[in-house]
């Protein structure tokens, strides 16, 4: 075995080090002399143009008879007049565009140049070289000259075109190019169909577009036609025999895009959207940005608008707890918080896991933010008093607690366990470090409950409403309906089921859900904090709630199926503590607007406090006892549970 000595580790490494840069030079001279070979080139196209157009001016000028006077004038200035418009051509940088994507732009850098150089020739021409020639002869020749200068360069850019369309052709012999058809004329459509068009990689060919504006129908959009409106999306699909159709309308409003989406998901063809308006006023409309639609698009319903500025003064550089931080709203929330500049997120978290996830995110994304993550269970009284003694939180998010409801109505003593005193605990510790606000994490199932969970949430909320009659800290509840694509939330089901081939289980056809997407719900949450005066239940406005059948049926044809024919659809009957639709608000809790139009706020209700802690007393040695009546003593509590009428 051969061992290399420090002195020729050095000598060789030297070596490849001064290769390398050997290499670098030499590659850089190479690329400047291709590009300085071109400009030079284009240098010589744009002489021969500049003559060429001022010759054929006089000719024109003349009505093609020869006047030597004329001729001899012209020969005596034409250096000048070369000279003059290669100024302006370089002054407009006609030589450092890329002429491969030259656009309107190109060609008013080519007019302006040279009407630039139009002026100034007539100026020196005329007074002080003293050469006459005549009038006409300078708005002829600049003429021309845009002609010949503009057409060079956009016929360089037809030819490199059609030998990349070649070259794609020839690439993807044997390989089928996907046939787009893209919905939406405006800036957003243009920018993509420029990018397919000159995208050799994509294996895309744009063949039709739609738009609803009837003044752009037979008309082209860099060679594409304009065939109809939304109603002819069917109809063109099947004439042009179209595989993808991109929905290229960001700012189009949520219920604009679900009137387009429920064609298009009718066609079977793949279905992309350009997300947003925001994308497009950061010059962000690409392929690569383009994302598949969601069942949250065909909810019809605008996202929730939340000030931004007032949030942030309400978390900036305050100690901001959120218990359940690893979950689905508890790890939206932290991310959320940690943008305001919070002085300190402390995120409390009994499944290691989930915490390790999103604490590794936010050192990613905030790594100034001061974080702090415990591992520790609501439960643990003396646990969580240790952790509000170290660190002192001053505004709470409380999103912990189980919320499966078949699970929890077969461990319904968890459920009262963790959800009414592991909440109890966090409560009593908030008055006693004397926290600013309180906002607790709350549900449509705890309005005239049917499951042991809705029913132990609705404690949580009488809970913050008799601690708020008497403490310092502000305490305040937030429901919302079912969050998408939260963890145990029925779209992730589906999408494994339909991934297997079906079948797809729908508890009934007629059940119905309130939905929001969980930034809506973490809006909800932050700018409730914000309204909270003490007592308040928060709820938002979720439009009309949507059958859980046409979820699945919806999510079915957005995957390409045919729901009951390719991906069976079965029903399996109502689980125990599930009803046919959820409530938003109890009847006796009444109805006030926010400032915010979607945040309304359900007023406390009166209750005998005394009879509610005894009770609460009550059922924590049932809990603890593992009573299996534990259904029965919740109910004697909250007076709307009726355990047995689903």
């Amino acid at each position: 075995m051969e061992y290399v000595t420090e002195y020729q580790y050095d000598e060789s490494f030297q070596l490849s080090v001064f290769g390398g840069i050997k290499m670098f030079f030499k590659l850089k001279k190479e690329i400047n002399y291709v590009l300085y070979q071109r400009r030079a080139l284009l240098i010589l196209v744009d002489i021969i143009c500049v003559v060429l157009s001022s010759f054929l001016a006089l000719f024109i000028r003349q009505e093609a008879n020869i006047d030597l006077w004329l001729w001899n004038n012209y020969m005596s200035i034409w250096v000048v007049d070369v000279i003059i418009s290669l100024l302006f051509f370089i002054f407009f940088k006609l030589y450092r565009s890329l002429w491969l994507f030259a656009s309107i732009v190109e060609l008013k850098n080519i007019v302006l140049a040279i009407i630039g150089a139009d002026i100034t020739k007539y100026l020196i021409i005329n007074h002080v070289l003293d050469v006459r020639l005549p009038y006409s002869w300078y708005f002829i020749e600049p003429a021309l000259l845009v002609l010949l200068i503009g057409g060079n360069r956009f016929l360089y850019r037809y030819i490199r075109d059609y030998r990349i369309r070649k070259t794609q052709q020839n690439k993807n012999t044997g390989s089928k190019i996907s046939k787009v058809m893209i919905v939406g004329a405006g800036r957003a459509g243009n920018v993509l169909l420029r990018e397919i068009k000159n995208n050799v990689n994509l294996n895309k060919h744009v063949v039709c577009m739609i738009d609803d504006n009837r003044a752009k129908h037979g008309t082209f959009m860099n060679g594409v036609p304009i065939v109809g409106n939304r109603d002819t999306i069917a109809d063109n699909v099947n004439k042009y025999d179209i595989d993808e159709i991109i929905i290229a309308l960001p700012r189009a409003t949520a219920m604009q895009r679900k009137e387009i989406i429920d064609i298009c998901k009718e066609t079977k063809c793949k279905l992309k959207v350009v997300p947003g308006v925001y994308q497009l006023i950061d010059g962000e409309v690409k392929v690569s940005k383009l994302r598949e639609v969601e069942i949250d698009d065909l909810l019809g319903r605008n996202p929730i608008k939340v000030d931004i500025k007032q949030i942030a003064s309400y978390v900036k550089d305050q100690v901001v707890m959120v218990t359940g931080g690893g979950g689905s709203i508890g790890s939206e929330l932290c991310l959320q918080i940690a943008k305001q500049n919070p002085k300190q997120l402390i995120i409390i978290d009994i499944y290691e896991n989930n915490a390790y996830q999103i604490q590794k995110e936010l050192e990613s994304l905030y790594p100034e933010l001061n974080l702090i993550v415990r591992i520790a269970s609501i439960r643990d009284f003396n646990k969580m008093k240790l952790i509000f003694d170290e660190f002192r939180p001053e505004i709470i998010y409380h999103a912990a607690a189980h919320k499966h409801v078949p699970l929890m109505e077969d461990s319904p003593n968890e459920a009262v366990k963790n959800n009414v005193f592991g909440t109890l605990n966090i409560v009593k510790l908030a008055d006693q470090y004397h926290v600013k606000h309180f906002v607790q994490i709350s549900t449509d199932k705890a309005v005239n409950p049917t499951n042991i969970m809705g029913a132990t949430k609705r404690i949580c909320e009488m809970l913050i409403q008799a601690y708020d009659r008497h403490s310092k800290t502000v305490y305040t509840a937030v429901r919302f309906g079912n969050v998408l694509g939260s963890n145990g939330s029925v779209i992730p089901l589906f999408k494994k089921q339909i991934a297997r081939g079906g079948p797809v289980t729908v508890t009934s056809p007629d059940i119905i859900r309130y939905f929001m997407t969980i930034p809506e719900a973490v809006s909800l949450v932050l700018q409730a904090g914000v309204y909270a005066k003490g007592g308040e239940i928060f709820i938002l406005d979720m439009g009309e709630p949507v059958k859980i059948d046409d979820l699945a049926r919806n999510l079915i044809k957005l995957s390409g199926f045919t729901p009951d024919v390719e991906i069976p659809i079965v029903y399996t009957g109502l689980r125990p503590g599930e009803k046919l639709y959820e409530e938003l608000l109890m009847n006796e809790e009444g109805l006030k607007k926010t400032t915010n139009g979607s945040i309304f706020v359900g007023k406390p209700i009166d209750f005998n406090e005394q009879a509610f802690f005894d009770q609460l007393e009550e059922l924590r040695i049932h809990s603890q006892n593992e009573d299996p009546a534990i259904k029965q003593c919740v109910a004697s509590i909250v007076k709307t549970y009726h355990p047995s009428n689903v």
